[in-house]
């Protein structure tokens, strides 16, 4: 192996910010920001901010990994208007290089106050270009060692799982999330939460539409895992697809079937606070999840593709959906406002991966505008990358890392070989791959 493994895990500090450490132009209160470090997960951060009273906007269906991780791929949710996780990150700490650390927020939403920063040691930077850059940098920017986030007060998700036919009505939703006299549990009211799981072999008993409304906060409910016997509304694919490993080809219909008939079942009016409805997911067996981020206008034209590819070379697994608000990250691949998440969650298998590559190949003929999730399986190089998210913008990422790394020395130690292959290597002026 070139290179060395942190593990950040020791680094869970998390504590609110006083009033002292807040920045007098702040837009909100204190009451609203939290600091984690790099090692403390999603789900850690949650039961934390639950003891106060407060919330984390947003997350991913598996919050094992921490913030720091999730942030810097993307990591969404299914938050139609809100966002990815990267969207209530406020500020970051970050070291650059053996002799020089930054506190790194928006010019334009000044967060700390000199108190905390000097408290810290750090080089204040406050710019939204470097910021933004630095939001989805997959480890390239430094070592990230600490977290400002923006939280909310508690709240309860009413949630809703059911099978819905796969039609007109349906397609509106997926094309242009417009919920007019839908048939949703709420009919035309918009859900804070919005997703989408096909079973290609089970077209005819419809799609399975879980549906998620923001509702304030009462003690007055019955925790999910009371109310479902251990399963929760969050859990997504990954948590029980793995169960289809080794499944033979002629077999992989009645697998498929069998497996989500049993382990994703439909549900009503479940209620719950965002730490309950997402949890610390476990995945059992080897499994696939590759996700692209494409303009909702275009998913039933991508589901069509989906279905046709599957008629040739079954996949061992299901096509999910989520909608999530666009990023203000500059390398986001949720860049669509608002982004369809299509994820393809099976086997992991030469055969999945086969598949997934002959979709990506029939999208490009298709041409259809996509990108992909950096934290799940992908197939980049220089020229799709830029033609993913423009040369204007891999510039300005790359830019904005020898901005605030500026020593060679450093930014070459958080190079890796992927990277190289990506043409985000760019050490100094010059260097850079077009």
């Amino acid at each position: 192996m070139d290179g060395i493994l942190l593990n950040t895990k020791p680094l869970n500090l998390t504590f609110k910010v006083s009033a002292a450490s807040t920045s007098e132009a702040y837009a909100n209160t204190p009451e609203d920001l939290h600091f984690v470090q790099c090692g403390v997960s999603v789900q850690e951060l949650s039961l934390a901010l639950k003891k106060r009273g407060r919330s984390i906007k947003t997350s991913g269906a598996s919050n094992g990994q921490t913030v720091a991780g999730s942030m810097s791929t993307g990591t969404h949710g299914a938050a139609i208007d809100y966002g990815s996780i990267t969207e209530f990150v406020v500020a970051l700490h970050i070291i650059v290089s053996p002799t020089r650390h930054i506190w790194l927020e928006r010019a334009s939403y000044p967060v700390a106050s000199d108190v905390l920063v000097n408290r810290l040691g750090a080089e204040r930077v406050a710019d939204d270009a470097l910021f933004n850059a630095a939001l989805v940098s997959f480890g390239a920017f430094g070592f990230i060692h600490g977290i400002m986030v923006e939280t909310e007060p508690q709240f309860l998700y009413e949630a809703h799982r059911e099978r819905l036919p796969f039609d007109e009505k349906i397609h509106k939703m997926m094309q242009r999330l417009d919920f007019t006299n839908s048939p949703l549990p709420h009919g035309s009211e918009r859900p804070f939460h919005f997703q989408i799981v096909l079973n290609p072999y089970d077209l005819k008993g419809g799609a399975y539409v879980t549906t998620m409304y923001k509702r304030a906060f009462t003690s007055n409910y019955i925790s999910p895992l009371s109310a479902l016997g251990g399963v929760v509304p969050g859990d997504d694919a990954p948590a029980f697809i793995g169960g289809l490993v080794g499944a033979i080809p002629d077999l992989i219909p009645i697998a498929v079937n069998a497996l989500v008939a049993a382990s994703y079942k439909p549900y009503s009016n479940v209620w719950g606070t965002h730490a309950e409805i997402f949890t610390n997911t476990d995945t059992h067996g080897r499994v696939l999840s590759s996700g692209i981020g494409i303009d909702p206008k275009d998913s039933i034209r991508v589901t069509k593709i989906l279905f046709e590819l599957n008629a040739d070379a079954p996949f061992s697994g299901i096509f999910s959906y989520r909608w999530v608000g666009g990023s203000t990250a500059t390398l986001g691949f949720t860049k669509f406002k608002p982004t369809c998440l299509v994820e393809l969650d099976g086997e992991l298998s030469d055969r999945s991966i086969e598949f997934c590559k002959q979709f990506w190949a029939m999208l490009d003929a298709a041409g259809i505008n996509y990108t992909f999730h950096w934290g799940k399986v992908l197939e980049l190089n220089q020229h799709s990358i830029r033609k993913m998210y423009g040369q204007n913008n891999i510039n300005a990422w790359l830019d904005a890392r020898k901005t605030l790394m500026q020593d060679p020395a450093s930014m070459r130690a958080f190079t890796n070989d992927l990277m190289v292959d990506w043409g985000l290597d760019g050490i100094a002026a010059g260097e850079r791959t077009a």
